[in-house]
């Protein structure tokens, strides 16, 4: 497997590509994602004044929703891609979101002193980082005793079609191989108790695991093809492969599988995420 900096040169690689998908789709991607990034904050405890902490936050969610809950307060947006943190800072402009900072930088090598946050956040980041572990001690590390980590994950693929539709579609026309084990993958921390464990390992306690179902809506079935080929990681460098032809016949194939999902003008296609929080304890 390759060494923890070359995995993070392939991401920064690959999220600087996907920041203009990331824009372009700002609207469906929050409405989908945004049950879970309310989900955590309900458990974060958010006051005026509180100092937070957003990993690998991309295009800014959730960290700029606890920015507008915390206005005489700080968010610190962090991620290993600076084309997509300069989004998430077009993004707070736009919302009139003055109390954030972005910084880039690795998660399990934070540039900050210990116990600086109240609080810190990690919307589906986690089964990203080479380290997990390490990260998770970083994240418990820059957190006040009392402070409290949410994160969510995505469950198995078989819960989330809407990602399970366009790989198989693409599986039609190209080998799609088995991730090393322990790589990072979208999937790597389906299994209930993987971030608990992490958690407990890194000293936090009143660890807390549940599951929060979400949504894609598009307007059509070409509107979710459109989409999920410009912003999803693994979708995007399987298709970037392949010739003209194959996209083609994978675009038909994705479009008639999705069609199922149609409502109401709308195509609805459901997807399970895993949130977790736990808490630093306070000395002794």
């Amino acid at each position: 497997m390759p060494s923890s900096e070359e995995i993070r040169a392939g991401q920064r690689a690959a999220w600087a590509r996907l920041s203009a998908g990331w824009e372009k789709w700002d609207a469906v991607i929050m409405d989908q994602l945004g049950p879970v990034g309310t989900a955590m904050i309900e458990r974060l405890d958010i006051a005026a004044d509180q100092q937070h902490l957003d990993i690998a936050s991309g295009t800014g969610e959730p960290g700029l929703s606890i920015a507008r809950l915390a206005p005489h307060g700080r968010v610190v947006l962090t991620d290993l891609s600076a084309e997509m943190l300069e989004v998430a800072a077009r993004r707070a402009a736009a919302q009139g979101i003055g109390n954030i900072e972005t910084k880039v930088c690795s998660a399990d090598d934070l540039p900050f002193a210990d116990a600086t946050f109240d609080s810190v956040s990690v919307r589906f980041g986690y089964m990203f980082f080479p380290d997990m572990a390490q990260a998770t001690a970083e994240f418990a590390r820059v957190l006040k005793p009392g402070g409290r980590l949410a994160a969510s994950v995505w469950v198995s693929p078989d819960q989330n079609p809407w990602t399970t539709i366009a790989m198989d579609a693409i599986a039609t026309e190209t080998e799609l191989p088995p991730p090393a084990p322990g790589a990072p993958t979208m999937y790597r921390c389906a299994a209930p108790g993987s971030i608990t464990a992490l958690y407990e390992q890194a000293g936090l306690h009143d660890v807390a695991e549940w599951n929060v179902p979400l949504e894609l809506v598009t307007d059509s079935p070409d509107q979710y093809w459109a989409m999920i080929s410009e912003h999803v990681s693994l979708a995007v460098a399987a298709l970037q492969k392949l010739d003209a032809d194959a996209q083609a016949r994978i675009r038909t194939h994705a479009i008639t599988n999705v069609a199922t999902f149609e409502q109401n003008g709308k195509v609805r296609i459901p997807g399970l995420a895993r949130c977790a929080v736990g808490t630093k304890p306070n000395p002794q």
